[in-house]
């Protein structure tokens, strides 16, 4: 899966933005070039749906006989591409009053959806619930709405990295990202989401800030950070009432 979102549409950690990408030996490319690369390097049936020239989300649909799923959903102009499997997704369905046919893909834009409309349920709680392995690139086309979560276990592996035109792209193949944006990359931090409008943060340890650790590679340059929980700090919390608290709007975060 792969999601490429413009500078107006997300404000990405500026630790992800690595000087020495200036200088690489492999400059960073246009999304032009990383959607090619992408549609290229995947089976005939992957596609991709941009939206003006804002984002786009490209997908490769999975063999059916892999554990992890890779799926595509759209409803009423919310996006997701999924990567995983989640093991309580019955639960989930019934919880949600969803059809026992749908997939977690189709999940989680539902999810989404109910919980933007009429919340309040913040999405720290929601993610906790889910069971399994998960990465997902979500965009909600009618808000401009860029949300991102990759899952605790570490199983599905998201890479994030800035392109040449200061554009966010996240996938889930590390070769096409550190391909694609140079220096200026890293793995996503698991058992964490990414808000467009409220940044990065832990869904399991939504209380506590996450800190930039600097990232050398093999050369000795300097890479885009990684991000790990600060148990020293406190985020400060707000209730978990009324519509400033449901998952559109990001939950326990102030």
């Amino acid at each position: 899966m792969l999601g490429i979102f413009k500078e107006k549409l997300v404000n990405a950690p500026k630790e992800l933005n690595s000087p020495a990408s200036l200088n690489a030996s492999n400059n960073s490319k246009q999304t032009h070039e990383i959607l090619q690369d992408f549609i290229s390097s995947k089976p005939p049936n992957a596609f991709y749906i941009s939206f003006g020239n804002d984002a786009l989300l490209a997908h490769s649909p999975s063999n059916h006989s892999l554990i992890h799923h890779r799926l595509f959903s759209g409803v009423e102009n919310i996006y997701s591409v999924f990567t995983g499997c989640l093991n309580n997704l019955n639960k989930l369905n019934k919880q949600y009053g969803l059809s026992k046919g749908t997939n977690e893909a189709m999940f989680i834009t539902e999810a989404y959806r109910t919980l933007r409309d009429r919340g309040p349920y913040p999405a720290d709680q929601v993610l906790k619930e889910l069971e399994g392995s998960f990465g997902f690139i979500m965009y909600d086309n009618k808000d401009g709405t860029v949300f991102v979560a990759s899952g605790s276990d570490g199983e599905i592996e998201l890479y994030w990295g800035i392109a040449a035109d200061g554009s966010l792209a996240i996938s889930d193949d590390m070769g096409l990202i550190k391909g694609s944006c140079a220096k200026s990359f890293a793995p996503f931090p698991t058992g964490c989401m990414f808000h467009s409008e409220h940044g990065l943060m832990s869904f399991e340890h939504p209380t506590r800030k996450l800190k930039a650790m600097p990232r050398v590679d093999s050369e000795g340059v300097m890479c885009g950070a990684n991000f790990n929980v600060d148990s020293q700090s406190r985020n400060k919390t707000m209730p978990r009432v009324g519509s400033e608290a449901n998952w559109a709007n990001w939950g326990s975060q102030a």
